[in-house]
């Protein structure tokens, strides 16, 4: 019997993804950035300093979180340069929730509120389920989950204040599909699918639309062996995050060709698992993100 359910999820995201694209093609609005606050987390390497780069000429406020400390004064030197007039750089633990709140706190005194939010910060393990530890699974959670869970509490309410700002949450194609090695990674990014989904929901039935989500599922693996899909470069998948900002895109899943992917939940089991191991999903954070592994 083929998991219907699977099935069904493959669909829904194929059906909706080709309306939202189709609907981008004539729709003529774009979101202007000019004069927004822009927060995003773990903006010291990779696709984090490569959005702000691109931001940073269009009249944004930008804020910068991350633990990386000379990265982040790069970032912000950097974006000065390309025409940021204002950067806050700020030293923040995304996976402590403490800190999370005593920074957003600092924000709203010091820079106002912030009306787009970038999750971005995250990392990625790369072990086998049963080579987890307790620790390495709630380490995950607090990075890639939780850090967005705190963010959107600490910003979220002074948006539906005024019915105006955007949440843009970093998840990946393994939230949706699940991939070898990558238990605790798929766990983290479906949890924050589902959240803003929901939040998209809730803000949807409080009649609070001037609140736009933007979902990424971005698909990194490692190109050290042969594979399907390549390693994005960090500047060509800041440029489609940006872009797909401006349209207020729900979904922005990269590459497209991810899509055929999906096809594994129509395949026999032997045939997925020969297509998995040829593919050697992870072991790319470093490389996608810029991240350093932490252990």
């Amino acid at each position: 019997l083929f998991p219907v359910a699977g099935q069904l999820l493959y669909l829904k995201f194929l059906i909706f993804l080709l309306i939202e694209n189709t609907f981008c093609l004539f729709s003529l609005r774009k979101k202007s950035f000019a004069g927004e606050i822009v927060l995003i987390t773990g903006s010291a390497n990779g696709i984090g300093k490569q959005v702000a780069l691109k931001l940073a000429p269009l009249g944004v406020t930008l804020v910068l979180w991350d633990i990386d400390d000379e990265g982040n004064k790069e970032t912000s030197r950097l974006a000065q340069q390309k025409g940021a007039g204002r950067v806050f750089v700020y030293h923040c633990d995304c996976s402590n929730r403490q800190d999370v709140y005593e920074q957003a706190d600092k924000v709203r005194k010091e820079v106002g509120d912030v009306t787009i939010l970038i999750n971005n910060a995250g990392i990625l393990t790369g072990k086998k389920f049963c080579d987890l530890t307790d620790e390495d699974f709630e380490k995950t959670f607090r990075i890639n989950f939780f850090s967005q869970v705190w963010t959107c509490k600490a910003f979220l309410p002074a948006m539906v204040a005024c019915n105006r700002g955007h949440l843009v949450s970093t998840a990946s194609t393994a939230g949706i599909l699940g991939f070898y090695r990558m238990s605790d990674y798929s766990a983290s990014k479906s949890a924050i699918i589902g959240m803003m989904e929901a939040i998209n929901s809730e803000l949807y039935h409080a009649g609070k639309r001037g609140i736009k989500t933007t979902i990424v599922c971005p698909y990194f693996i490692s190109t050290r062996k042969p594979c399907l899909f390549p390693v994005y470069d960090p500047e060509y998948a800041a440029s489609r995050i940006v872009d797909a900002i401006k349209k207020e895109k729900f979904y922005l899943i990269m590459p497209p060709a991810v899509y055929a992917l999906g096809l594994k939940i129509f395949l026999p089991r032997i045939l997925i698992l020969l297509l998995e191991s040829y593919i050697k999903f992870p072991e790319s954070m470093e490389e996608a993100f810029g991240q350093k592994k932490k252990v």
